[in-house]
């Protein structure tokens, strides 16, 4: 778990532009209608989007004393966020906790760039800390730069990965990765990177999808969509797209540490009612943590 002030540390792009603003708006004798629509427009700026900076807004004006003070009115913000994201939350630690008498496959899945083969090592480590046993299956056959780089991750966690022949049918390595996979063990598929507008691109990922169940028909347990946070509202739009081809059961947010915008979770969530698991926040396997909705709000909000 992320310790309050490296989480702090890490949202500070965009808690700094919020919390500044903020404070000066909540410390007014009177929120007022001005102040209040002010205050929507600074929330908008962290990309809160309309409808989560409109539902914070009517939160704030339930939890809010008639005059109060600063820290009262922080407070109430804090809990008017918090209280959007805490009906998502989901335990990391449930993904130690899936079955023991099967093979089990997660699915990660997500656009170029946005940090998915990083956060397969990194999950990778979360279970083989908690005791499970855990493989790679690098299908990801179109760049070698992505095989290489889980083969290193592999490597270093002493985590067998399966490969197969640059340009190989990645159906067909998930198909025999799984078939390889011991019941109780996890196999974490490391999918292309795909443009969520590519429908040639989207049809393979279901196909990895189907074949998967052909092994284990309750394969993927775990379809994990990867998202990166400085896309900002883009990351919706492809949120939509992966939903709609593959399913998503949970999704992992990465990069909160280079944006000014991490406020973006929250119309994710809001829009797709999707758990979020984990926020990523740097490189090393230890830069990932379950996600916590109060601590998350309080480190948008309050002032370092």
């Amino acid at each position: 778990m992320l310790s309050w002030n490296r989480l702090r540390g890490a949202l500070s792009r965009t808690s700094h532009a919020l919390s500044k603003g903020v404070t000066s708006l909540l410390s007014r004798p009177h929120l007022d209608a001005e102040t209040l629509s002010s205050l929507e427009d600074l929330l908008l700026t962290a990309d809160l989007g309309p409808q989560g900076a409109a539902a914070v807004l009517s939160s704030l004006k339930e939890h809010l004393p008639a005059e109060p003070t600063l820290q009262a009115a922080q407070e109430a913000l804090v809990t008017a966020i918090a209280s959007l994201l805490e009906p998502y939350e989901r335990p990391l630690e449930s993904l130690a906790q899936l079955p023991r008498n099967q093979p089990v496959a997660l699915l990660l899945m997500g656009v170029n760039g946005n940090g998915k083969t990083t956060t397969a090592a990194k999950i990778a480590y979360f279970l083989k800390e908690r005791g499970r046993s855990v493989r790679l299956a690098a299908c990801d056959t179109f760049r070698a730069a992505a095989c290489e780089q889980l083969c290193h991750w592999g490597e270093k966690l002493s985590i067998p990965v399966c490969t197969a022949r640059p340009g190989a049918d990645s159906a067909a390595l998930a198909y025999s990765a799984l078939e390889s996979t011991a019941p109780g063990e996890i196999l974490l598929v490391d999918t292309a990177g795909r443009l969520h507008t590519r429908g040639d691109l989207m049809a393979e990922l279901s196909k990895i999808r189907r074949v998967l169940g052909k092994v284990c028909p309750e394969a993927p347990q775990e379809t994990l969509l990867v998202l990166d946070a400085t896309t900002g509202q883009e990351a919706l739009a492809q949120a939509a797209a992966f939903q709609q081809c593959a399913g998503i059961s949970g999704m992992i947010v990465t990069k909160l540490d280079g944006t000014a915008k991490s406020g973006i979770i929250v119309p994710l969530v809001q829009e797709y009612s999707v758990p979020l698991l984990a926020i990523g926040t740097g490189e090393s396997l230890e830069a990932l943590s379950p996600f916590c909705a109060r601590a998350f709000a309080e480190a948008l909000v309050l002032s370092a």
